[in-house]
């Protein structure tokens, strides 16, 4: 009788450790696949809860907090940022600007924001992809007491930049036009900010 190399003895560790690994990536990609689409049906935020409540805190220009705890990214706009971390060099390094001038647009965005929005009731609307890949909330913001829709008075008075990342496309031609015609017009950041 000839005898394998494989033998029971051989074979079976090396099976366990080929499954394993097999199981151990499968788990990591439908984490990741997971937590890339967060708004998957599992996930699903009720309006209801979120048509009026509290803003507690400004974090920048396009971040604040609720009453709930809940942390809120105003969609489709972005601010320059107000604080120095690693997007801030990226942003720096991408756009050739300087970091203490990136900063100094970032502030003002969020001081501005801070007057529109500092201790005032709010509504959400919600796109198709409600949360992103940090966990926020991804909201247009609108103030209860006068129905002022924020993300579009922030970039129609020139302190946001378009952001358009799809799915959620909502009022990305209208937020790019407000955009284009605060550039043109020197309102905002595109005009002297002290």
């Amino acid at each position: 009788m000839v005898r394998s190399k494989f033998s029971p003895s051989v074979f079976h560790p090396f099976v366990f450790f080929v499954v394993f690994l097999s199981v151990f990536f499968l788990l990591a990609h439908r984490f990741s696949v997971d937590s890339q689409h967060p708004s998957s049906p599992r996930v699903v935020v009720d309006q209801n809860e979120y048509a009026n409540i509290l803003v507690t805190y400004v974090y920048d220009g396009d971040t604040i907090k609720l009453s709930n705890g809940e942390k809120i990214r105003l969609e489709g706009i972005d601010t320059p940022e107000s604080r120095k971390n690693n997007k801030l060099l990226r942003d720096a390094k991408r756009s050739h600007q300087d970091v203490d001038e990136i900063l100094r647009m970032g502030r003002a965005a969020s001081e501005y924001v801070k007057s529109l929005l500092t201790d005032r009731r709010v509504r959400l609307e919600f796109d198709i992809q409600q949360r992103d890949k940090y966990g926020r909330l991804l909201a247009y913001v609108y103030r209860l007491d006068d129905g002022l829709f924020i993300n579009q008075e922030i970039i129609k008075n020139g302190y946001a930049y378009p952001l358009t990342i799809p799915p959620n496309l909502r009022y990305a031609d209208r937020f790019k036009e407000f955009f284009r015609e605060a550039r043109k017009q020197g309102l905002g950041l595109w005009g002297k900010v002290s």
